[in-house]
């Protein structure tokens, strides 16, 4: 039932229907503002979904030491570790403007080894990788031991990094 508002027989007609309990079908103004309430809730609830997968996936050791992190690039997974205190730095090759030793970088089924890199997977807000415990992801395996972080890919290649050494397998 369409009812007019604006008129005097049209607001005693909404009413009548509503102290029946009949509800008037809306007008094109609460049909507009319902519709845009409506895509508001859609956009908030996309946005806080985007905001979910752009968190870091990854761990940090007990220690804090080294932290991990889980990419995809080019629709194959990349780990990438960095390990921020080491006893002995490698020596820079020549070919590398950026910091060299601590990054550590493979894909699920290639090789694994240092990289040269700008940047840093150190967040706060990963979380721990205790002791003993082990963590997988697509195609990677790592396991934290008081002894440092073993992590290798589904073709068992890798790197097992701790403050004292570091190597690449």
């Amino acid at each position: 039932m369409r009812v007019d508002r604006n008129n005097y027989l049209g607001r005693r007609a909404l009413r009548a229907t509503q102290q029946k309990g009949i509800n008037a079908a809306p007008t094109s103004r609460e049909f507009v503002m319902s519709l845009r309430y409506f895509t508001v809730l859609v956009l908030l609830a996309a946005a806080s979904t985007a905001h979910a997968q752009d968190r870091p996936t990854g761990f940090l050791t007990p220690s804090k030491n080294i932290a991990c992190q889980f990419f995809t690039e080019n629709g194959q997974g990349v780990l990438r570790c960095d390990i921020m205190n080491m006893d002995a730095r490698p020596h820079r090759p020549a070919d590398c403007e950026l910091d060299y030793g601590n990054a550590f970088e493979m894909s699920a089924k290639g090789a694994a080894g240092r990289i040269c890199a700008g940047d840093m997977v150190m967040d706060a807000s990963l979380p721990v990788l205790a002791y003993g415990g082990v963590w997988q992801r697509g195609g990677f395996t790592c396991r934290s031991e008081q002894t440092g972080l073993t992590c290798f890919n589904a073709m068992q290649r890798g790197f097992s990094l701790a403050r004292g050494k570091q190597e690449v397998f």
